[in-house]
């Protein structure tokens, strides 16, 4: 399809203009630890985040976790010399624990460590969105919410929000200071926050950009039973149930629906993918996991395909 220039929209309240992808950067922190993808090559990663902002994307999504430090410091380098770099958002409260695991705190000073190794290895002044990455312990949100209120005050980062959180833990925590954004899972197979918190955040005004709107690569139309048995050992999806029974015969059957929608439309079944959770009215963006340059020009084609209601009627189908 002919792409004009991404349009961009504003994230709820934050005065951010986002264009309606944006680049997620999980994938491209390796496959050594916990919830890697298996092996990634830095210079294809830079080769990805070029090609994705000569396309015009604005925004970068990260994480300290992902491959605990690693995914920062590539965007970091791929933005050295940029003149005009983009928006950048990244993550604390996950933290490495023995053997690459991963270890939860909403600790105050382990915010502030965080947020001080972030600045260092994207290479930025400030971080212009500051999510906490999830709710755990969840005694502990006041507090960590806390420390991100503090970090904005100082002009470490911009604005704050958070992923992963439910409508009470928002409201739990917006008497200290309002949550800006959210970053919840949502896709086509994984439609959950549709019930209570996108509907929340948008009586709230609260900006909402949404992950693994791809199904985590199931949506993707390059998914087989094959293809799940053969992904490297060290790709942490062999773990989730979404590629298991009995879940794995309902999403593969979705994926042939958005495959179908896809033909039709002469776009990639990601494309499709990605524009089904840009209709709802209450997301603002979707994060889209890049790992080559040659993945970008045919997923950019979700931020600008506008579905109409036959098409989302057919991938709705059960």
């Amino acid at each position: 399809m002919n792409r004009t220039q991404l349009a961009t929209t504003e994230l709820g309240s934050t005065g951010l203009d986002i264009t309606r992808v944006g680049f997620g950067a999980w994938a491209i922190g390796g496959g050594d630890w916990k919830f890697g993808w298996g092996p990634q090559e830095d210079e294809e990663s830079i080769a990805a985040i070029h090609r994705a902002l000569e396309l015009g994307v604005n925004w970068i999504d990260t994480a300290a976790a992902y491959g605990f430090g690693r995914s920062e410091e590539v965007v970091g380098r791929a933005l050295e010399g940029i003149r005009e770099r983009p928006l950048v958002f990244t993550k604390c409260s996950l933290l490495e624990g023995p053997g690459r695991e991963v270890l939860h705190s909403l600790e105050r000073d382990s915010i502030h460590r965080e947020a001080e190794a972030s600045l260092a290895r994207l290479g930025v002044d400030a971080i212009d969105l500051y999510q906490i990455h999830w709710p755990v312990p969840a005694q502990d949100v006041e507090e960590g919410w806390s420390a991100m209120s503090e970090l904005k005050e100082q002009g470490l980062v911009r604005h704050i929000g958070v992923s992963n959180f439910s409508a009470e833990q928002i409201r739990r925590i917006s008497s200290i200071a309002p949550v800006e954004t959210l970053q919840p899972p949502y896709s086509l197979i994984e439609r959950g926050v549709e019930t209570d918190i996108l509907p929340f955040a948008a009586s709230e005004g609260i900006g909402v950009i949404v992950y693994s709107p791809m199904g985590s690569g199931l949506l993707t139309g390059k998914m087989t039973r094959e293809r799940i048995a053969s992904l490297p050992a060290n790709d942490w999806r062999h773990d989730d149930e979404r590629f298991r029974e009995p879940k794995l015969t309902e999403h593969l059957a979705a994926a042939e629906r958005v495959r179908a929608v896809a033909e039709r439309l002469g776009v990639s079944p990601g494309a499709v993918a990605i524009a089904w959770a840009l209709h709802n009215p209450a997301v603002h963006g979707a994060i889209v996991g890049l790992r080559r340059a040659e993945q970008v020009d045919e997923l950019l084609d979700g931020a600008a395909l506008d579905l109409d209601e036959q098409d989302v009627a057919e991938l709705e189908a059960e």
